[in-house]
């Protein structure tokens, strides 16, 4: 083979080595950009992943701090509600004290008619009747009429005596002389039956 033939089949074997060479790097660039631009777009997807994550916890969070300064909010007015309304039925026991520690004719009349209502509500018969110290003075000269009216009214015969003192503001409270049945008409005692109603009655006024 001539040196001529042999520099031309050198020269095709270089110049599709070159080729392929050429073709290779290429394929391999192409490949590092869809890599490269994957990459991007992987990371981009995963950044908008944890921005929403995050702005999702924010959102939670928000929600949750809103929630809790709501309920608080509603506790602390509450709390005030049932502040005022203590004071208002603290207020309301002094004022009948007041008025319980005088000679009003409108108390003496309240002081009987919650002594027929209780020795009604017993059923008449043998009772005792306790009272403050006080009242014993008060309630004593309607004892003869309430028998009458208790004893019609039950269709029992109704004997009222003086039972004895007890530690209250004012009101009475009834008792069967065996001492087996009670009703406590104080204004203590009939305060906190109402309490109920009349919280709802005084936080109308307080909080119209």
């Amino acid at each position: 083979m001539s040196s001529e033939a042999a520099g031309k089949i050198v020269e095709s074997i270089l110049t599709d080595s070159q080729k392929k060479a050429d073709q290779i790097i290429k394929e391999a660039e192409e490949r590092a950009t869809e890599i490269t631009e994957q990459g991007k777009v992987n990371a981009q997807k995963e950044e908008n992943t944890i921005i929403e994550n995050a702005n999702k916890e924010a959102e939670i969070r928000k929600q949750q701090i809103i929630s809790d300064a709501k309920l608080n909010s509603k506790r602390k007015i509450l709390e005030a509600r049932e502040e005022l309304v203590a004071a208002a039925f603290k207020k309301a026991i002094e004022e009948f004290g007041k008025i319980a520690s005088g000679e009003s004719e409108d108390y003496i009349q309240s002081l009987t008619d919650l002594t027929e209502e209780a020795s009604l509500e017993i059923g008449g018969g043998n009772l005792e009747i306790f009272v403050k110290e006080d009242d014993i003075k008060k309630i004593e000269p309607s004892l003869s009429n309430l028998e009458i009216v208790v004893s019609e009214a039950t269709g029992n015969k109704t004997t009222l005596s003086m039972g004895g003192t007890t530690d209250t503001i004012g009101g009475v409270i009834v008792k069967t002389a065996d001492g087996n049945v009670e009703v406590n008409n104080t204004i203590e005692a009939r305060m906190e039956r109402f309490r109920g109603l009349l919280r709802l009655e005084v936080a109308k006024v307080l909080f119209k």
